[in-house]
């Protein structure tokens, strides 16, 4: 140390002391950190102690002191590190990442639970975003429910799901004219709906009507349709097939009610043979099934926007009598509450009537010439003059083209009335062809006179789910307001006082 003289160890102290100092810190001699990656490694460090107040962006660089510190210390990194150049940010971002995937198993979970500040919170929700659309979903779903602090996923994800679609039809009400509440399970609340209902005598094809406007197409096995027709069994035996009123509903939300028919001498003989007891109300079983054909047909008057009266021939007079007691009977329109006057936009003292639609099933080929075709709408439109129900102005056999060569003008006032033919199979055209000279004739199908059965069953539904949907009530029903509607309806029939006046009168 004399040696050297005064001069220099105040000249060389302070680097010595400063070579110390980095020799503290690196791990091998000097000379092996002037290249590659350590390099950075080792200018870093002394970055990190000359700005120990005000931190830059190249501090996340120094992994173990990161890990090491407390997690408040570790998020001022992430806030300053857009403040560094090019080459620093790539590192950063790499030990963010590898922070916030690997880095949390390693954390303590109560280190992890008192992390505070805004660091943390930013880190949080950039890891929790490709699951926040999840919860936004699930929580429109669950309406005033997802305020909770218990959230069940699977009920938001159960009001998202597309309505369950029905393979067959249920009982809406049962043999014994009592309310079934399986068809609750299948309706939705919304307003969007078209209730559809039948009546017609026994064996007209209202059941297969039904499913080929419904579900089905005439191609299909009929003992798959969604509404059992009579087996050949069945029709020998002068039976019916359909008891009660059936229900069904499509993806359309379009509901089919199919009913049992109306006067049947089948029922009749069932109740006669069978000793059925009667309610104390009837004393004769032809009375008992008259009333309950009319208690049917009044319901349908009430819960339905289109009710299809269904013949196979032209016509009976006494259906249009029934008819016209069905109307007289029909339960009224329940009045709007004083509180709810004037919102629902009906006058309160209007009367609901639906609309009618008269199909005439298994039509011949003389009933679609345009005079016989004219006479029947002139015949039905005076029978039902002085109906209030809305048996005209809402469907047209001309608009179908059905008649290319008849204009509008052609009917004075045109009912709604339909024909359909006999159903016919694809094969059954080539044997009705006529027996010529000349062997091309034979190969060319006969003249019908109409066009084919699926081409006008499918003219008739278009034109039956194009009909008005008007309200059926004072206030607007959705799909399970209908259902308890209907409920209370057929409650209100089955104990109307005018069915047991009218009763005591048929004795």
């Amino acid at each position: 140390m004399s040696e050297s003289g005064h001069s220099q160890p105040g000249m060389y102290g302070q680097g010595r002391r400063r070579r110390r100092r980095r020799g503290e810190r690196d791990v091998g001699p000097p000379g092996q950190n002037l290249s590659g990656p350590s390099r950075d490694r080792e200018y870093q460090p002394r970055e990190r102690r000359d700005g120990s107040e005000d931190p830059p962006g190249p501090i996340i660089q120094k992994t173990p002191i990161i890990l090491a510190k407390p997690p408040g210390e570790r998020t001022k990194p992430s806030q300053n590190t857009p403040v560094s150049g090019a080459p620093v940010l790539e590192k950063p971002i790499m030990l963010m990442k590898a922070r916030d995937d690997g880095g949390k198993p390693g954390i303590p979970p109560e280190a992890a639970a008192q992390a505070t500040g805004p660091g943390p919170s930013k880190i949080e929700r950039e890891g929790q975003r490709p699951t926040q659309p999840v919860y936004q979903i699930q929580n429109r779903g669950m309406g005033a429910s997802a305020s909770g602090n218990a959230v069940d996923p699977m009920v938001g994800q159960s009001k998202l799901l597309h309505p369950e679609k029905m393979k067959h039809s249920i009982k809406l009400v049962d043999d014994q004219m009592n309310w079934c509440d399986s068809a609750m399970e299948y309706l939705r609340d919304q307003t969007d709906m078209l209730v559809v209902g039948v009546i017609g005598l026994q064996g007209t094809g209202k059941s297969t009507i039904m499913s080929l406007l419904s579900a089905n197409t005439p191609e299909e096995d009929q003992r798959g349709y969604v509404f059992r027709a009579q087996s050949q069994e069945i029709k020998e035996r002068g039976g019916n097939q359909s008891t009660g009123i059936d229900f069904f509903i499509t993806q359309e939300r379009v509901i089919f009610l199919d009913t049992q028919p109306i006067l049947s001498p089948f029922i009749l003989d069932h109740v006669i043979n069978n000793d059925r007891k009667l309610p104390p109300e009837y004393n004769l079983p032809h009375t008992y099934v008259e009333m309950q054909s009319l208690q049917i047909a009044a319901f349908l008057f009430t819960v339905c926007h289109v009710v299809i009266v269904v013949q196979d021939w032209f016509t009976d007079i006494n259906l249009y009598r029934f008819l016209q007691t069905a109307e007289m009977l029909k339960p009224s329109t329940p009045s709007a509450s004083h509180d709810s006057t004037g919102s629902s936009g009906s006058d309160d003292g209007a009367e609901y009537y639906p609309h009618i639609v008269f199909l005439q099933n298994k039509s011949r080929r003389e009933d679609f010439c345009p005079r016989n075709f004219k006479n029947m709408h002139m015949v039905v439109d005076k029978l039902m003059a002085h109906s209030h129900l809305k048996y005209k102005g809402t469907l047209s056999m001309l608009d179908c083209s059905i008649f290319p060569g008849l204009a509008q003008e052609y009917l004075d006032t045109e009912v709604n009335m339909f024909l359909l033919p006999v159903q016919e199979h694809d094969g059954e055209d080539l044997n009705k062809a006529g027996a010529g000279t000349y062997p091309l004739f034979s190969l060319l199908p006969g003249y019908r006179g109409h066009p084919t059965f699926s081409t006008m069953v499918s003219k008739l539904r278009s034109q039956i789910l194009a009909m008005p949907r008007c309200q059926l009530s004072h206030t607007i029903l959705t799909e399970k307001n209908w259902f308890h509607y209907a409920a209370r309806i057929w409650d209100g029939v089955k104990k109307s006082s005018a069915l047991s006046e009218y009763s005591r009168l048929l004795c």
